[in-house]
């Protein structure tokens, strides 16, 4: 199964080079790695470039949709050859360790797999207070209350079948809302949910693009739309052009 894994950056530069080695050396085999950019002048390109001399499995991938994380991940899946397409960050928030045991909770029919910091087993090391109670306890109530089967689904940190993502309707088209997106539309259109712990870890270099207050209406549609429909509707709900 060739793995694509996308990696949305936004002039990380040389802050995403120990990363996207890391990636290169020890992902599971077969892979590509899509490094997504919304500028012709990114300084990540040039690191790309670099590294891409020792591992010709990584590729810039320039994302024309439009600005924003959403639609860099939205290019990415549109790029991705691999039927496994995974979405991971640049700044060596997520253990890459993790990713063999996605794989392999894929390979075993679940359809998209959380790296979850909230199960039992896995942690969050730092961040913004705010932001990490509201992430907790949104997958916490999404799970108890909604029917989730995972307890993260906020998280970007996600694996993908890609027969899922050609099926459903994504329509997140600004931050990484997109990640709880998918999550509730899968679930509610029958698709398989696993998860495995993992260990968060707050980036030591370069900025944070991730918006708080301008992001939180639009996850909080997602958020509605899981309890409403959570436990039920049918596979048609998520799959058809418009909710």
């Amino acid at each position: 199964m060739l793995l694509s894994i996308v990696v949305p950056v936004y002039r990380e530069g040389e802050a995403a080079r120990a990363t996207l080695e890391v990636l290169a050396t020890r992902a599971p085999m077969p892979h590509e790695i899509l490094v997504v950019h919304d500028e012709a002048d990114d300084p990540t390109i040039a690191v790309v470039d670099d590294l891409r001399r020792r591992y010709p499995a990584l590729r810039a991938v320039h994302n024309t949709l439009g600005r924003g994380p959403a639609l860099a991940m939205r290019a990415g899946f549109a790029a991705a050859e691999g039927e496994a397409v995974l979405v991971t960050m640049a700044d060596a928030s997520d253990d890459v360790e993790d990713i063999a045991r996605m794989l392999a909770r894929l390979e075993a029919g679940d359809d998209l797999v959380a790296a979850s910091r909230y199960m039992r087993g896995g942690r969050q090391i730092g961040g913004p207070p705010l932001k990490n109670f509201l992430s907790r306890a949104a997958g916490r109530s999404l799970h108890w209350l909604a029917g989730l089967p995972t307890s993260d689904p906020t998280s970007a940190f996600k694996l993908y079948r890609r027969s899922m993502l050609e099926r459903l309707h994504i329509e997140s088209a600004v931050g990484f809302e997109l990640a709880l997106e998918l999550t509730v539309k899968a679930h509610v259109a029958g698709y398989r949910i696993g998860e495995v712990p993992t260990t968060w870890r707050d980036r030591v270099a370069g900025q944070s693009n991730f918006k708080l207050l301008r992001w939180l209406p639009r996850y909080l549609r997602w958020y509605a739309l899981a309890m409403r429909r959570g436990v039920g509707g049918g596979r048609a709900g998520a799959i058809r052009a418009s909710l």
